[in-house]
């Protein structure tokens, strides 16, 4: 029963948001500049954590000139 409604939210929601895009599509590509511009802080902020990006930790620093393990 929860899945139906689900389903039906995603669906009116897509179909709204189709309508939106349809009748403001001149709008949606205007605010693409400023939407660039936002995604390069969001980056920023969520890219860093993973891959062992920002440790700030000794264990994570070599122990010798050539130990990179």
């Amino acid at each position: 029963m929860m899945w139906d409604r689900r389903w039906i939210l995603l669906s009116a929601s897509l179909t709204v948001i189709a309508a939106i895009f349809r009748e403001h599509w001149q709008h949606v590509l205007g605010l693409t500049p400023y939407l660039l511009l936002l995604a390069c802080p969001l980056m920023h902020l969520f890219h860093g954590h993973g891959h062992a990006g920002h440790r700030h930790d000794r264990e994570s620093h070599p122990k010798e000139l050539g130990d990179i393990t």
